[in-house]
């Protein structure tokens, strides 16, 4: 048999969005999967695990970027007919634009191919757009039921003959050369090819540096009088008076989430359990905040969310720490939206052959 279809032993340690996916897209090619994670499968205490999430396609001023992130939204329309699963909400995505770029942006977005619209912040009215500002709508964008995808996900892979999950087994590390893992309790675990999908903690696992953010983050429940809008709003960015600010809109039993890059701050470890409704960050969301009247939402949550960028370019990547061995830290929304394309990526590096 030719190392292209033969079947490979692939370890993946943690069960977030990019974990789950890749032990998806490895069983699919054939391949024998172990999944290891610290707690359940999935895990509701990942960097992944969440509400919902933006999926768009358009990356402005990156054409190679935009047709990767349209490659990953059709996998992800593929996915919901593979798992029998609805996650994908296509709300479309509206991005707030200075009115002298609007034009620009517009006919980028309509060269790369994708349906956009140009929209007036009065069609809007709930949105806090920058002043002499306008949108763009990509209409095919939406948000991802992020819980409803990972649970999905851990269902298929749990009826799978090929796939062996392994909840509450912590690693403590893994030997980039042999690409052995180091559990808990002494055993060691090894594979053709191991995938460190474990977020920040890559960077204890095996030495990846990466840069660790923390963002205060609030759920609301919009006014009844607003609560039909809202019913179909797309998600939104480039929002509040400083334009930093989005919004990912409620919907089949989520909240609306409101955020800004202004509240996003580097930090040495998720371990704190700091009241972000006590710190002054929750007071400069409120001041940013991307939607009208914020006083009369409800407050559901005001909470954090940590997300680990690669020191080297501050963005998502996909890096090969060893022979044998992949690395993957998270990424915040964008690296949700993109983890079929990772998924995709380590299914070809086993076509590579015995290391």
């Amino acid at each position: 048999m030719s190392a292209a279809v033969a079947t490979r032993r692939v370890v993946v340690v943690g069960a977030g969005v990019t974990g789950l996916l890749t032990a998806v897209e490895c069983a699919l090619a054939g391949h024998r999967v172990t999944v290891l994670d610290r707690g359940p499968v999935p895990n509701p205490h990942s960097t992944s695990f969440d509400q919902h999430r933006v999926i768009r396609s358009f990356s402005p001023h990156d054409p190679a970027d935009t047709r990767r992130r349209a490659a990953a939204h059709r996998r992800w329309l593929e996915l919901e007919a593979l798992f029998g699963t609805r996650f994908l909400r296509r709300v479309g995505v509206v991005t707030a634009w200075p009115r002298e770029q609007l034009p620009a942006v517009a006919a980028a977005a309509a060269g790369a191919g994708l349906a956009v619209e140009r929209v007036a912040p009065e069609r809007l009215p709930h949105l806090e757009f920058p002043a002499d500002s306008a949108g763009l709508w990509e209409a095919d964008a939406g948000v991802l039921l992020a819980e409803r995808v990972l649970h999905a996900a851990a269902r298929w892979l749990h009826r799978h003959p090929a796939v062996t999950l392994h909840p509450y087994t912590p690693v403590t590390g893994v030997d980039t050369d042999s690409a052995k893992v180091e559990l808990a309790g002494g055993e060691t675990l090894g594979g053709d090819l191991v995938l460190v999908a474990a977020g920040p903690w890559a960077r204890d696992l095996v030495g990846h540096p990466v840069v660790l953010h923390r963002q205060t983050v609030m759920y609301l429940r919009p006014p009844d009088n607003a609560a039909r809008w809202w019913d179909n709003a797309p998600a939104a960015g480039g929002l509040g008076p400083d334009g930093r600010g989005w919004v990912v809109p409620p919907g089949e039993g989520t909240l609306l989430k409101i955020s800004s890059d202004a509240v996003c701050r580097t930090v040495a470890t998720t371990a704190d359990r700091e009241d972000e409704s006590r710190l002054p960050w929750s007071e400069l969301l409120a001041r940013s905040a991307p939607v009208t009247h914020l006083h009369r939402y409800t407050v559901e949550a005001v909470t954090a969310c940590h997300y680990a960028s690669d020191a080297d370019t501050g963005g998502p990547q996909l890096v090969r720490v060893g022979p044998a061995v992949w690395s993957r830290p998270a990424c915040g929304g964008s690296g949700f939206s993109q983890a079929p394309l990772v998924a995709g990526a380590i299914v070809e590096a086993l076509k590579e052959g015995p290391v």
